[in-house]
């Protein structure tokens, strides 16, 4: 799964990347928690890409509670066309998650490490993860907008962590990924995890154990024996 990740790159760069408008600077995040507000690229009814923020925990437009989004922060690849509570989202609503870095634990002797796994090239600092959005009426007429994040095998590289990793999408296949009109049969090959040496990890403090933890002392490295 993926319960943590990263956002501090400068809002500038972002809006460059993505392509996009940034209404407001972006305070940089270093511990992203489920339930918390996640920045996400997604096509407007003109077919032009827009940031929205939207609560980490898809809650599907039937529910009715919003407390479901709890339990929805991730959606696995291999039946997320086939479950209730995403299917419609995957045909219909998908947007790319921003993040400049991930976490994720390893189970040892000592309990569980903490690693933090990031663009393995300097020059290209952001990854966009494939999401899937919903929009929620509740009963008093308000709206939520909600999304999860997909997760897929990991590559050899990161087997060594854990055996999930998030589904990045890559540039070449934002428009494909986004358009709602693309074929599943086409959105399918975008849903494995990407080649080795795209990801780097670092053992990092357990300090990010802590969702009320949030600055730059989380993606601090520490020493680790665990890989290599």
């Amino acid at each position: 799964m993926c319960g943590r990740f990263t956002l501090h790159t400068a809002s500038d760069i972002i809006a460059q990347a993505f392509d996009v408008t940034l209404e407001h600077e972006t305070a940089p995040r270093y511990n992203i928690a489920p339930s918390q507000p996640i920045l996400g690229i997604r096509l407007d009814e003109m077919g032009r890409r827009v940031a929205t923020f939207f609560r980490w925990g898809l809650v599907p437009f039937w529910a009715k509670d919003a407390s479901i989004g709890n339990k929805l922060i991730n959606a696995r690849a291999e039946t997320v066309d086939e479950k209730p509570s995403f299917r419609a989202s995957f045909r219909h609503h998908r947007c790319l998650v921003v993040a400049d870095g991930y976490y994720e634990w390893h189970t040892g002797p000592d309990g569980k490490q903490p690693y933090y796994i990031t663009p393995a090239d300097p020059a290209r600092p952001l990854m966009a993860f494939g999401g899937l959005f919903s929009t929620w009426h509740s009963p008093d007429g308000s709206e939520l907008d909600t999304a999860a994040l997909l997760t897929c095998a990991p590559n050899n590289a990161l087997s060594f962590i854990h055996d999930r990793m998030p589904v990045i999408i890559e540039p070449d296949n934002w428009q494909t990924w986004l358009d709602p009109r693309t074929d599943r049969k086409a959105l399918k090959p975008l849903l494995g995890p990407v080649a080795d040496d795209r990801l780097t990890p670092v053992a990092v403090s357990k300090m990010v154990n802590t969702p009320r933890n949030d600055d730059a002392r989380c993606i601090e490295p520490v020493a680790d024996g665990t890989h290599g």
